[in-house]
């Protein structure tokens, strides 16, 4: 059973799910699945529960490549470039590599919020950690109000600004989902970029 707390580290992880809004603040935080279970299963699992993760009505949701593509999540096109330092000097080429690069701008949102979580509580970055895995589980939870807590009252040093922020380039690809459903969230994009204009800064 342990072992499947063991992913890409050599330490115990686990495998926890957010959602963030624009100010950083966490509205849904899944906490306690192993470090090796797939992000999509996670979020069937937030998707299931009773009080789990709800969508509201006429929203997205923006999703790493390892959620893959289901209604009401917009997961990058797989196979085109991402991250801003994936293009260097050439401009972006066509429909698809303007769609991941504004998706990878709004997303930077997240990863900016796990990585002002990380600075203020070093407990997350803990390797060994003293407490039962039931009480780490709580810990994230914990954690993560208290960030919605502080945040109250402004950034302070802990949070990353914005231009001073360097994109994880290692995201992860899945080739779960059915068929059916990628179509569908592929085509929707596609429909974004057409309704917001290719030269529109905002999907």
């Amino acid at each position: 059973m342990e072992a499947a707390f063991h992913g890409r580290k050599k330490y115990t992880t686990q495998n926890v799910m957010a959602a963030v809004d624009f100010d950083l603040r966490f509205t849904y935080v899944l906490a306690g699945w192993e470090g090796t279970a797939h992000d999509a299963v996670v979020l069937r699992d937030a998707l299931g529960r009773e009080n789990g993760l709800r969508v509201p009505q006429g929203k997205f949701y923006l999703v790493d490549a390892g959620y893959g593509a289901k209604p009401d999540f917009l997961s990058p096109f797989r196979g085109v470039r991402y991250h801003l330092n994936e293009w260097g000097n050439n401009p972006v080429q066509n429909e698809k590599e303007l769609f991941n690069l504004r998706h990878s701008s709004l997303r930077t949102t997240v990863e900016r919020a796990f990585g002002s979580l990380k600075r203020r509580f070093k407990i997350l970055d803990d390797a060994t950690p003293f407490f039962l895995y039931p009480t780490q589980v709580d810990i994230v939870v914990a954690c993560c109000i208290i960030q919605n807590w502080v945040l109250n009252d402004g950034i302070d040093e802990y949070i990353i600004p914005e231009d001073e922020w360097v994109a994880n380039i290692t995201h992860a690809s899945s080739s779960t989902g059915q068929a059916q459903e990628h179509a569908y969230m592929a085509n929707l994009g596609k429909d974004l970029l057409i309704k917001c204009g290719k030269t529109d800064k905002t999907i």
